[in-house]
């Protein structure tokens, strides 16, 4: 099995950084495409950003130009910097990635999700 840990989240201030990671452990072949998704209560979890093993980045209209996802597949850990944050960008914040596990056989994996709380 694969393991994800998130860490990083904290409460902050209207305009401040945060910098998220999530590292896999356990029965890797390879991780193709890693995803951040953002949850708040009573809303189901919204893809806030993703990066594919072909070098495709997609983003959230609303954090395009403030995140950006960036990965290290030898230490095979993604990261999400957050800057010029907004109360709007409160929510738990769960990393998932799309792992091969052995040649030819993939599995989708879930981390438990950080908070990230920013006051105004």
């Amino acid at each position: 099995q694969v393991q994800l840990v998130e860490s990083g989240g904290a409460l902050v201030q209207t305009g401040q950084s945060l910098k998220l990671s999530c590292a896999a452990s356990g029965t890797i072949y390879r991780i193709y495409t890693w995803n951040w998704y953002r949850q708040v209560p009573g809303n189901q979890r919204e893809s806030v950003a993703t990066s594919t093993h072909e070098g495709m980045i997609r983003y959230k209209d609303s954090v395009r130009g403030r995140f950006t996802i960036s990965r290290d597949d030898v230490q095979n850990t993604v990261y999400l910097q957050m800057n010029n944050l907004k109360p709007e960008d409160t929510g738990v914040y769960f990393c998932n990635a799309d792992v091969a596990i052995q040649l030819g056989l993939r599995r989708g994996f879930w981390g438990q999700g950080t908070q990230v709380t920013v006051s105004s």
